[in-house]
């Protein structure tokens, strides 16, 4: 079936869009699992729902039918009790778990990025080899449970943004390409131009790049020019990738063509380029930098969502699917009045994270810190919450304890 509108706001579903056409058995189960009664159809573009008195009928043709897929019979009687066969989920490791690994892994990349950047900065080639052992680890860590080592990444200082960018980029591009089925070998491939994407920077000065203040149109010009630059450092490196070398100079392309440095549009930038993009956009904003503290993981989708002919619609909406529908690090107001922050999410409850609540709006004052799983009802999430409002400065940390 071909869906034309769901009733409410984005917050009510995981969708990136409101129009679209239900194509997985996936997408129908996340559907039906959403807080939504009732939805539009367009039979224009798709099928239209059967009589009830046809559903048998309807079925045993459907088993018949190669045009009739399971998934388009289901949706079309969500009051009978279908059965919907899902792909089952590769074991996850659990948070707290992976994120003790992860952690490690952050630690110990930090001196391989930095040894990357400092020679490409003086002008060296660039040794990969031991970035290409830190990519396995990261995809790693991914495969085990991908948000442990994106939400450390998250949180970096402005003091190791520069390496912690490239290492958060990298998990990121991973788990972009994991959700939009990519080969293994695209995977690795994915993450190593993740991790090299703004090797470029380091021939951009540091008192530009660092600068709190609003640049001037020379040093802006100095900025832009590091996709161009990256690119040439990374031709200098035998068997280096031609992903890691289209990522380096296409990432701030746009899709209606107001990105740079050649004013690509949507068909003539690849797909790994469009996911660039997205995930160097999602970190950057989401940090803190020298010009401006960083947005809450749920405002920054938000942007990012209203950046009309910024991002390829398809590559923003596996990215939404990948890191959640509440990134951890989101701060959330509960139908209690509560306010918490995501610290946990599972594939299998994309609307019912684990959350950290921190203060009641109700009384207006703090709360002793408590862990509560939402999936196993009693409170639900409302909306997404800005603690500024409630004259909230810092959030409670991430960790499950």
């Amino acid at each position: 079936m071909y869906v034309h509108s769901i009733p409410g706001g984005w917050i009510n579903h995981p969708f990136w869009r409101k129009s679209f056409k239900i194509e997985t058995l996936e997408d129908l189960q996340t559907l039906r699992e959403c807080p939504v009664e009732e939805v539009t159809i367009d039979t224009a573009k798709g099928r239209d729902i059967a009589p009830e008195h046809d559903i048998d009928d309807e079925t045993d043709a459907a088993e018949q039918d190669d045009a009739a897929p399971p998934a388009e019979i289901a949706i079309a009687h969500q009051g009978a009790s279908a059965t919907v066969a899902v792909r089952k989920p590769a074991t996850r490791t659990e948070t707290a778990v992976e994120r003790e690994r992860a952690a490690r892994i952050i630690s110990s990349s930090k001196s391989t990025v930095l040894n990357m950047f400092s020679e490409a900065r003086m002008g060296k080639t660039v040794d990969v080899k031991d970035a290409a052992e830190l990519v396995t680890e990261i995809t790693s860590s991914v495969s085990r449970n991908a948000d442990a080592l994106i939400s450390l990444a998250r949180l970096k200082t402005t003091d190791d943004y520069t390496y912690m960018h490239s290492v958060a980029v990298c998990a990121m591009m991973i788990s972009l390409a994991n959700q939009l089925g990519m080969t293994q070998e695209q995977i690795k491939q994915a993450g190593m131009a993740g991790l090299l994407h703004d090797v470029g920077k380091m021939a951009v000065p540091l008192d530009i790049l660092n600068k709190p203040a609003k640049l001037t149109e020379e040093e802006f010009a100095s900025v832009r020019s590091h996709t161009v630059q990256g690119h040439s450092i990374l031709k200098q490196i035998e068997g280096i990738g031609e992903v890691a070398l289209d990522v380096s100079l296409h990432h701030h392309e746009k899709i209606d063509g107001s990105g740079y440095p050649f004013n690509l549009k949507a068909d003539s930038i690849s797909i790994m380029a469009k996911m660039g993009a997205v995930c160097d956009v999602y970190d950057a904003i989401t940090s803190n930098r020298p010009y401006k503290a960083g947005w809450d993981p749920a405002r920054s989708i938000r942007h990012m969502a209203a950046s009309a002919g910024h991002f390829d619609p398809i590559t923003m909406e596996a990215f939404v699917k990948a890191i959640g529908i509440y990134p951890t690090g989101s701060c959330v107001i509960l139908q209690s009045g509560r306010l918490g922050i995501v610290v946990d999410q599972r594939p299998e409850h994309l609307l019912t994270p684990r959350i950290k609540l921190f203060y009641s709006t109700t009384s207006r004052m703090p709360l002793k810190p408590e862990i509560i799983d939402l999936a196993r009802g009693g409170d639900k999430i409302v909306a997404y919450a800005d603690p500024a409002k409630w004259g909230i400065r810092s959030l409670p940390s991430i960790d499950l304890d």
